[in-house]
């Protein structure tokens, strides 16, 4: 991509009015491409020659913000790539609204600082409320609970630092060796990226290929393959076109980007169900399986590459008919002000789990590209969605339960998220729901609140859960929400990947069991949805 005069002027301009509209190039803080206000290491040299440094490093990083607020991914290019988030020294606040006033003010906080806060869990009344806080809003945000006697803790001192030990890392050479020794690279001792991911779904098919298929139904945003893994017993024989009654189940993870315990459950499952078939078989043989690790493998990948905390694909959203785009002012970010600086939010990606087409863009979801709930321009406008309900259309018949797994809080949620509306068959899904959590209790001896999403969580119109339900007529729908309670939030420790695993299989297996004695029964209802 080559610059003229002109765009070589404006950048020019645009670096000089973005220095001089931040009073504080001394004081640390540092422009970030992907959004938001990013705090320097706390570490950096005090005295004169520190101060210098940091004067400089705050120019640097306001002029690629500049280059950014211009040319988006173009301009990260001609810099040389994308700077990594820092949130260092970010805190993690549970603050408990006990009173409906209460509840209101942490609600205008959320309004009144969103340059500042990120809400990991939502606001209610009588229930916890996680809310990660920049480091220089801390004491604001700790003076405002205060003042309106709203309790809280403090149970992340730094987010960053949480972030560098989640994830032990693998050189390449010992990837390599893993390869040669088993085939693969997949530990679950670890939190994997998506070619790895890849590579043991094709080392599983090659090596159990009377078990597993994989069908790629479509590409995401970026191009990467979007791949479903169906395992089922005697799949390439004669006797599955005798079995085609067979009833399936779906379970699918990483649709939000940060929750890296969710493709990992899913990963941990398939493992279960091929690698330890014998000790399954009758789970394999009675069932048709479709696990789907990776709904979002753009924003997984950005999430280790560049943004840890990022939840939403993407996506870069579509041009209104007839308009072209231009250099600068363009569409994915916005400029925003507070306490007298100005800067550039960049703006890309969809919710996908408030895109698909059943009460798309009603409550729980948002119109604002910046929101981390943004439901996209239109439902189905992300590729990831559409390949998905397609699939998912195409095999209606023999699915009966459709299992969204997400982190963090220990639930298994029955739909609606758009309404407080009850099920017709809510006692249904409340009985097999109760099979699953006590075979996690079990299990782990961890508890699963069992209950509807509006009860338990909060609205949410536009989600997989209900469009299932609703659309696609699958009885037994869910979105579970793994580990933890809030301990670690989403950066869930890979330590804690196997436990995880164990407990999530052995909910689905409980469900898969209680599917096939039901089946057996002659006047088991249909699907049967509102």
């Amino acid at each position: 991509m080559r610059y003229g005069k002109k765009q070589r002027i404006i950048v020019l301009v645009t670096v000089l009015l973005t220095v001089s509209v931040h009073p504080h190039l001394s004081s640390g803080e540092t422009g970030s491409p992907a959004g938001g206000w990013r705090a320097t290491d706390a570490s950096v040299a005090a005295g004169p020659r520190g101060q210098m440094n940091n004067v400089f490093q705050s120019i640097v990083d306001y002029f690629r913000l500049g280059i950014n607020a211009l040319f988006g991914r173009e301009g990260n290019a001609l810099l040389g790539g994308t700077s990594r988030v820092k949130y260092t020294n970010y805190q993690l606040l549970r603050a408990t609204a006990r009173t409906d006033a209460q509840l209101q003010e942490i609600k205008e906080l959320k309004q009144e600082m969103s340059t500042d806060v990120s809400f990991w869990t939502p606001a209610k009344k009588n229930a916890s409320t996680d809310i990660m806080v920049a480091p220089e809003a801390v004491e604001e945000v700790k003076a405002f609970l205060k003042k309106r006697d709203i309790p809280y803790e403090v149970v992340i001192l730094d987010v960053q630092q949480m972030i560098s030990l989640q994830n032990p890392k693998m050189s390449k050479e010992q990837r390599e060796v893993l390869r040669g020794q088993m085939g693969h690279s997949m530990t679950f001792k670890r939190y994997h990226r998506y070619e790895d991911m890849l590579n043991y779904i094709d080392y599983l098919a090659a090596t159990y290929p009377q078990l597993v298929q994989y069908v790629n139904i479509g590409k995401s945003t970026n191009g990467l393959p979007l791949k479903v893994v169906k395992i089922s017993g005697n799949s390439s024989s004669t006797a599955a076109e005798k079995k085609s009654d067979k009833p399936a189940i779906w379970v699918d993870g990483g649709t939000h980007a940060r929750e890296w315990i969710s493709p990992a459950a899913v990963l941990y499952i398939l493992k279960q169900l091929v690698e330890n078939y014998k000790v399954n078989k009758r789970i394999v043989e009675g069932v048709d399986w479709y696990l789907m690790p990776l709904v979002n493998p753009d924003g997984y990948e950005y999430s280790h590459t560049t943004d840890r905390l990022w939840r939403k694909t993407r996506s870069k959203g579509e041009e209104e008919e007839g308009e072209e785009e231009e250099v600068y002012g363009r569409k994915e970010g916005k400029w925003r002000r507070r306490g007298g600086r100005v800067f550039w939010e960049k703006c890309e990606g969809v919710d996908l789990n408030r895109n698909w087409d059943f009460h798309w863009g009603e409550r729980g979801s948002s119109d604002d590209p910046c929101d981390e709930t943004y439901a996209g321009p239109k439902a189905f406008s992300e590729p990831e969605t559409r390949s998905i309900a397609e699939f998912l259309m195409v095999n209606r018949d023999k699915l009966k339960v459709f299992i969204s797994l997400h982190s963090y809080a220990q639930m298994w949620l029955l739909p609606w998220g758009y309404t407080r509306a009850i099920l017709d068959d809510h006692d249904d899904l409340m009985e097999m729901g109760r099979v699953a959590v006590d075979a996690i209790q079990k299990v782990s001896g961890n508890n699963y609140d069992l209950g509807g999403a509006t009860s338990l969580l909060y609205h949410s119109s536009g989600g997989a859960d209900d469009w299932a339900k609703g659309i696609a007529d699958i009885k037994y729908t869910y979105t579970v929400e793994l580990r933890d309670t809030g301990s670690y939030g989403f950066m869930l420790p890979a330590s804690q990947i196997i436990p995880t695993g164990k407990e999530i299989f052995a909910g689905v297996k409980a469900i898969a069991k209680s599917l096939l004695t039901k089946l057996k029964q002659p006047n088991i209802e249909p699907n049967k949805n509102n």
